[in-house]
């Protein structure tokens, strides 16, 4: 079993953390809800050395005592969460800090100035909301707010199958709640920020998004049944650190603000709709962290059983129908054998388009119709399915920096493992996934420059309401990664002898 250290700074002081890698999601963050001496009911927030929010969780990456964390409590209770002295504390802060900053450089930096927003908009998401449940905003369909008791305390060394229960009692017990309609309407945002969400809470958001698309009703879908349905594909994600449940939601829910952004719900069948949105919920299902190309290199299970032609996304697929197949999980059970067959087809035509090897193919075939795009034509209709999956797949740099950046550190520390595992076996590394060549500026430089802005740019021309949506963020996150990359390139090169 591996250890993994953390150091970070708490109270003023600065701490170690040591846990094993098998410990519980649970255990981590009492540990070090106990280190900050903190109630059960209270809410932690952990920061890299970039200020940015890292998720509390056995994956958090080990790091040096110079490079801590911090962390800190930023809520008492689940109904003040945060107080008016407390903000102004915050806000007095910021002042002082950009007065410094005036005073020693001469402008407010565009990252001051972006702080600042952000302040603000909390205090105002504060003052208009009454009851947060870790920023999950539900309510009850009366006139009162849901009333919470504190959480019990878990049961220290659960394991995964009672961790899997614990999220589907809870996902039972709040899934008759209405969602604001705030939270309704950041569903169908880029923006949506997916690290304040627990997994059960998820779930909820997902039930929404089938509802909201009159799913139910089109395919007489009862809700017992989606519910058993979504549960299942939760349990089928993995606890690795990047495709995972969390990575599934995201990858969804971007899926659905694409599909009410676009206005697809008035150029597509809801068949359609229903494709898109099942097949990004399935996508990656059962991903073990390490991809094709090492499954094929390592003569896997899976490479052997699909013949090195996308033994992922074909595993995807399986598991994904093998979910269907069981009675109390089968969403398609109501429909008439040709719209399983068409749904069934059209689920596994996008699932293995996310496989990157066919990514030029499938770009090139849009980019040859794109001009003369007809909703009416099927083929046409299926390369924009695909096209959309895709863009959702691989949609975290449109995301805000502060939602996109913990994706990236998730992605690369994925990565590594792999390489790591490559070099033991004595396989071929992948250079990008290298920990000894990659640095987090440069693994995201090429990706955005040559994958991300022709197939968004694509996507735009056909719609081009995300040119601000989509397009714009990606550009910005460029831009922000290549400066840091030439700054690190100047650092290295003053730096040798």
């Amino acid at each position: 079993m591996t250890t993994k250290i953390i150091h970070f700074k708490v109270n003023g002081k600065l701490e170690t953390a040591e846990f094993g890698s098998d410990v519980s999601a649970a255990d981590v963050k009492d540990l070090f809800r106990a280190a900050a001496e903190a109630e059960p009911h209270h809410i932690l927030k952990m920061y890299n050395r970039e200020g940015t929010v890292v998720k509390i969780s056995p994956r958090l990456e080990a790091n040096s005592r110079e490079s801590y964390y911090r962390l800190e409590v930023v809520a008492s209770d689940l109904q003040g969460v945060a107080t008016a002295s407390d903000l102004d504390n915050m806000e007095h802060r910021l002042h002082h800090l950009e007065s410094r900053v005036l005073q020693d450089v001469g402008t407010t930096p565009d990252i001051m100035s972006e702080l600042k927003s952000h302040v603000e908009s909390f205090r105002r998401k504060l003052e208009s909301v009454e009851h947060l449940s870790w920023i999950g905003l539900f309510k009850d369909d009366g006139d009162q707010h849901l009333a919470k008791s504190p959480p019990k305390p878990r049961t220290p060394q659960l394991n995964v199958q009672e961790e899997r229960q614990q999220v589907r009692r809870k996902f039972l017990n709040i899934s008759s709640l209405q969602v604001t309609e705030e939270v309704r309407e950041l569903l169908k945002t880029p923006i949506f920020d997916n690290w304040q969400w627990e997994e059960a809470e998820m779930l909820v958001l997902l039930q929404v998004m089938f509802t909201n698309l009159d799913f139910l009703t089109a395919f007489h879908i009862e809700l017992e049944v989606l519910q058993n349905f979504l549960f299942e594909v939760y349990c089928h994600y993995n606890n690795i650190p990047f495709h995972n449940f969390q990575h599934c939601f995201c990858v969804t829910q971007m899926m659905y603000g694409l599909i009410w952004l676009t206005d697809l719900r008035n150029k597509l069948g809801r068949t359609d709709l229903f494709i898109m949105l099942t097949s990004a919920l399935c996508h990656d299902l059962d991903h073990p962290g390490y991809n094709n190309v090492y499954q094929i290199n390592a003569q896997t299970d899976l490479a052997l059983r699909y013949n090195d032609i996308s033994p992922l996304e074909n595993h995807h697929c399986a598991v994904a129908f093998g979910i269907l197949a069981k009675p109390e999980c089968n969403i398609l059970k109501n429909l008439s054998s040709e719209q399983y067959k068409h749904i069934r087809g059209g689920m596994i035509k996008c699932i293995l388009a996310t496989d990157m090897a066919q990514h030029n193919e499938i770009l090139n075939r849009f980019r040859s119709i794109q001009s003369a795009f007809d909703f009416s034509n099927k083929e046409h209709k299926e390369v924009l399915m695909k096209i959309m999956v895709k863009v959702s797949d691989i949609s975290n740099e449109a995301r805000p920096m502060a939602v996109a950046a913990p994706w990236l550190d998730c992605l690369l520390q994925e990565f590594f493992n792999q390489s790591d595992r490559e070099k033991q076996k004595g396989l071929p590394v992948s250079p990008f996934m290298d920990r000894d060549k990659v640095s987090k500026p440069s693994s995201q430089t090429s990706f955005i420059r040559f994958v991300l802005l022709p197939l968004f740019s694509e996507l735009s021309k056909l719609f081009p309401c995300l040119e601000q949506h989509i397009l714009e963020p990606v550009g910005r996150a460029l831009e922000y990664y290549s400066v840091m990359e030439k700054a690190s390139r100047d650092e290295e090169a003053t730096t040798k002898p």
